[in-house]
């Protein structure tokens, strides 16, 4: 049986934050689906995706095509953790709109992480090889310039995750 209150789990945080740890952990709740754009984007633009502007070209391609289905899960009753970067103003508008399609719940996710341990996880992350992206220091730095904190005037239930340095 599928749960009474669907939720949308959206997730705010710069790249190496924890996003995606936190996703699978939310995940393994019953009746709930992960959605990671890096498993789409990889799967269907890595050989295309070169730059910071094509990431962004191929991202937006890939909201046309989830958004309908998202909604869709959401009013089948099945809540959705969505692994997409809620990272700037106008990400997260396209979320409010896939809300506004239904009567799910939701939770903005913002992981507060310092830069430092954010590149001190990407280059272990790196290292492993098991990403399906490897992201420069200098990649990092350019998508960071692009961050924008959520604001309470966005509408969205924010539930702030405060990182600690790794020991």
């Amino acid at each position: 049986m599928l749960q009474t209150d669907p939720t949308l789990h959206l997730m705010c945080g710069k790249i190496a934050s924890g996003k995606s740890t936190l996703t699978t952990k939310l995940g393994a709740h019953p009746a709930t689906i992960v959605i990671a754009e890096d498993t789409w984007l990889s799967a269907l633009y890595a050989d295309v995706m070169l730059s910071v502007a094509d990431y962004v070209r191929c991202a937006s391609k890939l909201r046309g095509i989830m958004g309908p289905h998202i909604v869709a899960l959401l009013n089948a009753g099945m809540s959705v953790v969505l692994d997409f970067p809620a990272n700037t103003v106008e990400t997260r508008m396209w979320m409010r709109s896939l809300l506004d399609q239904t009567e799910a719940a939701h939770q903005l996710h913002v992981l507060d992480v310092p830069d430092a341990l954010c590149l001190d996880r990407l280059r272990r992350r790196n290292v492993q090889t098991d990403h399906p992206f490897s992201v420069t220091e200098t990649q990092y730095w350019q998508m960071s310039k692009y961050f924008v904190a959520p604001t309470p005037d966005e509408g969205f239930n924010i539930v702030l995750h405060t990182v600690e340095p790794d020991r």
